[in-house]
């Protein structure tokens, strides 16, 4: 079971992500918490390395995700907070984000936010996603 994606002709055909997606009827959903770049001792790794953490932080959702019943191909959205004001650094995340995603094109909110949780935690994505 996978989300139906929608992206209206009269949007800009060019954005990385599909505009809209659509649960089948019947579909159960899993609401996944914001991943974050911890190791399995509750460290946040690569401290300083944006993109480090948005790899580690993908792969702890995948595994939220599929703990539940569900997996990356099957996400309706992710939101992605980036602590940064730099939007370098924001398109840098997203950048991975939409790797792990791939071929998939789930709709996104990509934020700069001032501070995230952890000391030292620069990245936090969370999404929504069906269960089987």
């Amino acid at each position: 079971m996978r989300p139906e994606f929608v992206s209206p002709p009269s949007l800009f055909a060019g954005a990385p992500y599909e505009y809209a997606a659509v649960a089948p009827k019947g579909a159960r959903l899993v609401f996944a918490a914001g991943a974050c770049p911890l190791n399995d001792a509750g460290e946040v790794v690569a401290p300083g390395d944006y993109e480090a953490q948005a790899r580690v932080a993908l792969e702890n959702l995948k595994v939220a995700l599929e703990e539940a019943g569900s997996g990356l191909e099957r996400v309706l959205k992710t939101t992605v907070y980036v602590a940064s004001p730099d939007r370098a650094q924001l398109v840098r995340v997203w950048r991975i984000v939409e790797d792990g995603f791939a071929p998939a094109r789930p709709p996104s909110t990509l934020l700069g936010v001032s501070v995230l949780g952890y000391p030292e935690q620069l990245v936090e994505i969370e999404a929504v996603g069906l269960a089987v």
